[in-house]
């Protein structure tokens, strides 16, 4: 679909703040959290139809993005629009509802998300940072949404993360192309495979280090250190799927069917779960 529903699981990011601060049981801030998951997933699926409404002719082109809706033209460029528009009234309202705070997270959201359709994705590295960032806000405005402090060290390890997922699409593409011989997106003239491995183990790395941080700093309790091996599994996981199987264009598709990371995925949440209710 081009609202790419599959896309709004990053969106669930917006209940990390609620989450780790163990404010599950709090119904005023659970129904806030989820009203700041629509907005995001509103905003994100107006971001997807503005690049597909501007990138229609270069995705007609690619091997996989000339099945997108507006690029077949299953959808016209017409619906797309006033479909884009009413998302992002719905979003802005919704904002605004939730405070001034969560106003300006959408706001800065929305100007990251237009400066990348329009420029950065086209600039080494700091199209993989401009991703990063969206994910970052998203869990800070989860926060905000629900008026809870959220660890720097959580905001870090999102930012790596998503940094390290971002690395793994641009690598999935670079076969892509390879193997295909289909013309790709221009900024991946400035990467080669060698170096995008380089910077994935760096990153890997980091982010291993980051969360073991963030456990040992954690307010809510150390015992959170317990999922730390849950968390090193899931990153080596990935990089082996990424050399093994030639994946990372979609890294969302990764994450939700592969089974290993799924019961990863699944083990890590039980853990925190309870690790957190008991503290």
């Amino acid at each position: 679909m081009a609202l790419r529903p599959r896309q709004w699981t990053k969106n669930l990011l917006l209940f990390a703040g609620i989450i780790f601060a163990a404010k599950l049981g709090d119904a005023t801030r659970v129904a806030e959290a989820g009203a700041g998951f629509v907005v995001y997933c509103a905003a994100s699926s107006t971001a997807y139809l503005l690049n597909d409404l501007r990138d229609v002719e270069a995705d007609r082109a690619h091997p996989l993005k000339c099945r997108r809706p507006i690029a077949s033209g299953i959808v016209s460029r017409r619906a797309a629009v006033l479909v884009a528009a009413a998302l992002a009234v719905l979003a802005l309202v919704l904002a605004g509802i939730l405070g001034l705070a969560s106003l300006a997270y959408l706001v800065a959201f929305a100007a990251i998300q237009v400066a990348y359709t329009l420029a950065l994705k086209h600039i080494v590295l700091v199209d993989v940072c401009a991703i990063a960032a969206l994910f970052v806000i998203r869990a800070a405005a989860g926060a905000v949404a629900v008026d809870v402090r959220i660890s720097p060290w959580l905001l870090v390890c999102t930012a790596l993360l998503s940094l390290f997922l971002a690395l793994g699409k641009r690598r999935g593409e670079l076969l892509l192309v390879a193997l295909r011989s289909t013309p790709g997106r221009r900024v991946l003239d400035g990467y080669s495979l060698p170096v995008v491995d380089r910077l994935l183990a760096a990153v890997a790395g980091g982010t291993i280090v980051a969360y073991a941080l963030y456990t040992f700093t954690a307010r809510s309790s150390h015992a959170l250190t317990v999922t730390i091996p849950f968390v090193v599994f899931g990153v080596v996981r990935y990089v082996l799927l990424l050399h093994r199987r030639g994946l990372g264009e979609e890294p969302e598709n990764v994450l939700v069917r592969d089974v290993p990371i799924l019961v990863t995925v699944a083990l890590w949440t039980l853990t925190c779960a309870v690790v957190l209710a008991r503290g």
